[in-house]
């Protein structure tokens, strides 16, 4: 059962995951130039309440969802929810630990990470590629995330008969 205040949207449009995305990066690259480390805070921040609540808690997400997807013409193509929450738990370890990096000194460490994600999340934004769902992918092969987690995921069949009509 879903919580009224925490769950995570499923399926995800993908166009807001992407615009979501893009607003990690600026978040990274204003990070990377600045070297400030206030800015891993409403990074980390963003990650936590993406993972516990979709783009409920979020502020980069409700400006996404409210205010940039209803602009974006074209079709929206939706993705399975599991994989996407998955990517922000990865991106939350990342942000956390660059966080905690910074505030024990290891400023080398808070950059090679926050650099990490920025390639993660470039990939996303850019390309569509969303390296946390294929890790979520790789993990639910190898039997460590039960099918029953994402049952689309594990039938592809359904989603390529969808793509095709």
């Amino acid at each position: 059962m879903r919580s009224r205040w925490f769950g995570f949207p499923n399926p995800v449009n993908e166009t807001s995951a992407r615009l979501v995305a893009a607003g990690v990066v600026a978040q990274a690259v204003l990070f990377l130039a600045i070297r400030q480390w206030w800015v891993l805070v409403p990074l980390t921040y963003g990650f936590l309440a993406r993972v516990l609540s979709g783009p409920r808690f979020s502020p980069l997400g409700q400006f996404v969802t409210r205010v940039l997807t209803p602009r974006v013409g074209g079709e929206h193509r939706f993705v399975p929810g599991p994989p996407k929450r998955f990517s922000q738990g990865m991106g939350l370890a990342f942000s956390g630990a660059a966080l905690v990096g910074w505030a024990a000194g290891s400023h080398v460490a808070a950059y090679a990470l926050v650099s990490l994600l920025l390639v993660a999340a470039t990939l996303e934004s850019a390309f569509a590629l969303c390296l946390g769902c294929v890790v979520f992918n790789r993990l639910m092969r190898w039997g460590v995330i039960p099918e029953t987690v994402c049952v689309e995921c594990a039938d592809i069949s359904r989603r390529l008969a969808a793509a095709t009509s």
